[in-house]
């Protein structure tokens, strides 16, 4: 075998295996997910708030916790329909309704010190043209959102962080928060993702750290082949 050859095998090896690291650790993301009433089920909506338009009558609701994607995110609770929470609202001229569920999640989903609020209904009162975001930020403000537009924080909950990374074995607690990585906001138009709230992708994916980790990886091995062809080239 030759040392390029060996060399080319050991940078692959060597991502692989941060892959595999990062699999490893990461077991899932603390984020807000948005949701859509499909008769009496919740369905994971395939846009963002901030690019999603409900009719008048429409259900969306919004939960706070950790998943790994949407395969296994968790839905809002609760049964309130459409008729039971904006029963109160009134129809008027020029507006659309929409009946919002916000889950602020469990204790075991909170990031540490903070205590989740409970579960909430609201009747969004909205222009016609208005968008998920723009209902949300009518009845829950403050929201706080990522400076990339994801949808950290509704209701000022939670008080820091952007769907971090959860690693394995430790719901409930995280790696350092990400509350750096943050930017207030309060205007529903700023929107958020346009796949989804709280996480960098729709369905998850490395952490930030892995991919710096993986760079550093490959610029090592990049090294190592360098200096394979140039003794090679030399003798």
């Amino acid at each position: 075998m030759t040392r390029h050859r060996a060399a080319t095998l050991l940078v692959t090896g060597l991502l692989l295996q941060a892959g595999a690291m990062g699999q490893a650790q990461a077991a899932g993301y603390r984020y807000w997910s948005f949701w859509e009433r499909d008769g009496n089920q919740w369905a994971y909506a395939t846009q963002g708030p901030s690019t999603a338009r409900p009719a008048d009558g429409d259900v969306q609701g919004f939960r706070f916790a950790v998943s790994e994607d949407s395969g296994d995110a968790t839905r809002p609770r609760g049964t309130a329909d459409f008729t039971t929470i904006c029963a109160d609202t009134p129809v008027r001229a020029g507006k659309k309704r929409v009946a919002l569920v916000i889950d602020f999640g469990t204790a075991s989903d909170a990031p540490p010190g903070e205590t989740p609020p409970a579960p909430r209904t609201a009747c969004a009162q909205v222009s016609p043209d208005a968008t998920a975001a723009d209902a949300l930020a009518s009845v829950a403000e403050p929201l706080r959102y990522h400076t990339n537009a994801l949808l950290c924080a509704i209701a000022d909950y939670p008080e820091k962080g952007c769907g971090e990374p959860v690693t394995s074995g430790e719901t409930g607690k995280t790696p350092s928060p990400s509350s750096s990585q943050s930017s207030s906001g309060s205007s529903g138009s700023s929107g958020s993702s346009s796949s989804q709230t709280g996480k960098g992708t729709k369905d998850g994916g490395p952490s930030v750290g892995l991919w710096a980790g993986m760079a550093a990886v490959a610029a090592l091995g990049a090294a190592a082949v360098w200096q394979a062809r140039r003794r090679r080239d030399a003798s």
